[in-house]
């Protein structure tokens, strides 16, 4: 590859990994923002909010974070209600805004996980990477980010973004890669399929009865595998890939693990599509160097047959394209030959003479 070549692949392997630092940032101050886990209305099994839900779901997210909540008088009947047990204070402190939440056990733990994967995510550098060790990164750093987790997996779909076509699979555990497999290419059904098809979170806390799956979730279910969490890896509302989370325990993901998980997946899809892009930059530039060093030895066949037959470099060529056709050999292989060829019979004839 030329200096120039060289300067540009790494232009933009910078700029490729400033943007998954930026939206790493971006992912921390949403966390900031969203301390606990909101209402995954788009979650499959969520029910749609309702003014009380939404109210709740505000209290628990207080006190999720640490993080001080100012209740309106609207809020009070919901305050009363649930009381001292639920706020984590008096209720009429909660009333005129003066509670001061209590974190629940773990949570804060989840929130330094998250962090430490995104931190993770960031350092990630591609350029010193193949494409499949890349994946395999972000699937171990998911399985840190996600509480719950046993083990997780990337898919790659191709470039045209079907998604019955794969082009890469990762996995942080073996088991994760028997499930991909089953889902992929035994039955090409399963929630990975889901999220990337319907470009949403899906997840199920029983494989095993799980309708949505008839096929997949029993068989993998037996294989002691009950808990799924897939997240769309999405770029600009197109899904590039997913990411797939599995756990050993039964409903093993509530609503705060698949906000989690998406905090995860946006910085997650960044850091893929570049490295797939990358990867497909490498992959034209070795092609290019390959038809580079192959041109050479094609041109002193063109040249071999205009001298035989006085015709153009278009008809020599045109030539070496229908012995390559015929003979369902590549045509560098074809122009090897023409070339050997000739340079034995010269030898030949100087040698007789």
């Amino acid at each position: 590859m030329s200096d120039g070549a060289n300067k540009h692949a790494v232009g933009a392997l910078d700029a490729a990994q400033a943007k998954v630092e930026q939206v790493v940032d971006e992912a921390r101050d949403e966390l900031e923002k969203r301390p606990s886990a909101t209402s995954a209305a788009h979650c499959r099994r969520a029910e749609p909010i309702r003014d009380d839900t939404a109210r709740r779901s505000m209290v628990a997210r207080a006190r999720s974070g640490g993080m001080a909540y100012s209740f309106s008088q609207n809020d009070a009947p919901m305050l009363l209600e649930l009381g001292p047990a639920m706020t984590g204070t008096d209720s009429s402190d909660a009333v005129s805004g003066s509670t001061t939440p209590v974190p629940q056990p773990g949570e804060s733990s989840d929130v330094a996980d998250l962090e430490e994967s995104l931190r993770e995510l960031a350092a990630l550098v591609t350029g010193g990477l193949g494409l499949q060790d890349v994946l395999t990164h972000v699937a171990t750093f998911a399985v840190g980010a996600i509480p719950g987790a046993d083990g997780a997996g990337v898919t790659l779909l191709s470039a045209d973004r079907k998604v019955d076509d794969v082009q890469v699979l990762a996995a942080s555990h073996p088991f994760v890669s028997e499930v991909d497999e089953i889902q992929y290419s035994t039955l090409n059904e399963g929630p990975c399929i889901t999220a990337a098809l319907e470009r949403r979170t899906v997840r199920s806390g029983s494989l095993g009865g799980e309708k949505m799956w008839p096929r997949f979730g029993p068989r993998v279910g037996r294989l002691g595998i009950h808990s799924a969490l897939s997240l769309p890896l999405l770029i600009d509302d197109r899904a590039v890939g997913a990411i797939n989370v599995y756990a050993r325990e039964k409903d093993a993901f509530d609503d705060r693990a698949a906000e989690l998980g998406e905090l995860f997946a946006t910085p997650a899809a960044v850091a893929v599509h570049n490295a797939q892009i990358l990867a497909q930059a490498q992959e034209l530039t070795a092609q290019l160097q390959t038809a580079l060093s192959r041109r050479p030895i094609i041109d002193q066949a063109i040249g071999i047959l205009r001298g035989r037959s006085g015709g153009s470099a278009e008809e020599a060529f045109g030539k070496l394209r229908e012995i390559s056709q015929a003979d369902h050999v590549k045509l560098v292989d074809v122009a090897q030959h023409i070339v050997e060829e000739a340079v034995r019979r010269a030898r030949a004839r100087h040698a007789q003479s």
